[in-house]
């Protein structure tokens, strides 16, 4: 098969999106004063859904986060209640998609948590979590939430393992043992049969995660990968990277044949990571670059040219991450496709950035809101680690669009403290991995051997005193 290069050229070619343009906030509708974490982490350390903002902020001693309701614009106050129960930095927070004010956060302290924001957002710091999941040896990079399926969690640390947990009993059940690196990014394909990742050691897989199987495996060492995103049921992957004139990159990939990308394209010379972001609703596909202002968006087809470019938003301000709402909570009324969530470091600043199809008409445009995955999970935790795929439940945006969810968070009652996955206790066979960890493993086992040693001597005496009166009974004038 032989790689396309592909023309930096817009090609002109009749589609609705062509004109779709990026429409940002009023100062008063955007979220001001936010102490934005300095971590360089690549991840987004933000988080929103219809009713909430979550951003990570920069705290002294552990991690926080903040959560605030969305109609609550303006100037944010600097005592304003954070979630602060990490003792380290996190470095990822993702919603539940099923239960709008259930929030799954991860940290340098090896703990993923599970927090439950109440009803109209914080109104004092919240150090509780309602689940402390425990179960990595590293720090814990990634967190997402399986696409179909209610309470099911998938966390990747720097141990090199994902560990898939099921939260109706608040465990891991499955183990990905595959990766010989630091993963990257996870990504879902629609119903979450697949999950496809990246890695440090410059390797693109495609995963069957209930048994961790890889299924496809492609070594990028002339497109080094760093992000990937499914592209929704086109059997598609988009990757995004470097190339080895170290230019940013884009490669798409038929996810049954990883030996060769179908294309390739180079965006520019710039060195902030590429963020890519897929509606699988309108088949569009935005590209933004981390440290810039800019997001490019384009079409894509099952056929060539596969990705046809359509504008770009520009902005001066650079954007540290990016959180998107999901399209329940968009505009439809103003024909808004996508909506970002930018978040300017320099200026403590949540902007958002909508996506607007110019239309004249002010009624509902069926053509540009099909059926959409809703807030209804397909299948229960049992059900998918069973074998059971099921495609998401579909909503239409035109009747109840606003309606949430009825469903709660039931936490699990725990006592066990081992975690034992495909027969290994994560939590003792822990290979350490730096020299820190190492000398509190090796004081750890001289304070054991030290103990152990005590435990022998005095085992010793008691035995040579049992042995002395046992002689002395055999000896006593009673036993003549």
């Amino acid at each position: 098969m032989t790689v396309t290069k592909m023309s930096w050229r817009p090609q002109y070619r009749s589609s609705k999106f062509r004109n779709v343009y990026g429409k940002v906030a009023n100062r008063e509708h955007c979220f001001d004063g936010i102490p934005i974490t300095k971590n360089v982490h690549d991840n987004h350390f933000c988080a929103v859904n219809a009713r909430f903002l979550a951003i990570v902020t920069e705290s002294a001693g552990g991690g926080s986060f903040l959560v605030i309701p969305l109609q609550q614009t303006g100037r944010i106050e600097p005592n304003y209640p954070k979630v602060c129960g990490h003792q380290g930095n996190v470095l990822d927070i993702k919603w539940n998609p099923f239960i709008d004010n259930i929030i799954a956060s991860c940290s340098e302290d090896t703990s993923v948590r599970i927090w439950e924001i109440p009803e109209g957002g914080l109104k004092r710091n919240m150090t509780e979590a309602l689940l402390e999941l425990h179960g990595h040896s590293r720090r814990v990079g990634l967190v997402e939430w399986h696409p179909t399926t209610n309470n099911i969690l998938f966390s990747a640390g720097y141990d090199y393992k994902v560990l898939i947990w099921n939260l109706d009993v608040g465990e891991p059940v499955k183990m990905i043992d595959c990766h010989s690196d630091v993963i990257l990014c996870m990504s879902f394909n629609t119903d979450g049969s697949l999950l496809t990742t990246t890695c440090k050691d410059k390797k693109l897989r495609v995963i069957e995660p209930r048994s961790g199987r890889v299924l496809q495996e492609a070594n990028c060492k002339n497109h080094r990968v760093n992000r990937v995103v499914f592209l929704g049921n086109m059997k598609r992957l988009l990757t995004t990277g470097v190339s080895r004139w170290n230019t940013r990159q884009i490669a798409l990939w038929d996810q049954e044949d990883l030996s060769m990308p179908l294309i390739e394209e180079e965006i520019d010379g710039l060195s902030g990571l590429l963020f890519p972001f897929y509606d699988a609703d309108t088949h569009m596909l935005y590209l933004a670059g981390k440290g810039d202002g800019n997001i490019r968006y384009y079409e894509i087809s099952t056929e060539k040219p596969f990705l046809s470019y359509l504008m770009e938003f520009r902005s001066p301000a650079p954007q540290k991450g990016l959180g998107v709402m999901p399209k329940h909570g968009l505009d439809v009324s103003a024909c808004e496709v996508f909506r970002f969530y930018k978040l300017v470091t320099l200026k403590g600043l949540i902007e958002p950035i909508s996506m607007i199809v110019p239309r004249r008409s002010d009624s509902y445009q069926e053509d540009i809101y099909p059926m959409t995955p809703g807030t209804e999970p397909a299948l229960t935790p049992d059900e998918w680690l069973g074998g059971i795929n099921r495609d998401p439940v579909l909503m239409s945006l035109k009747e109840g669009y606003k309606k949430s969810s009825k469903m709660v968070f039931k936490a699990p009652i725990k006592e066990k403290k081992s975690v034992v996955v495909n027969g290994i206790d994560l939590l003792e066979n822990v290979p350490p991995r730096t020299e820190n960890e190492l000398l509190r493993m090796f004081f750890r086992q001289q304070d054991e051997i030290r103990r152990l040693k005590e435990e022998l001597a005095q085992k010793d005496i008691r035995i040579r005193q049992l042995q002395l009166e046992l002689r002395n009974l055999l000896n006593s004038p009673k036993n003549c």
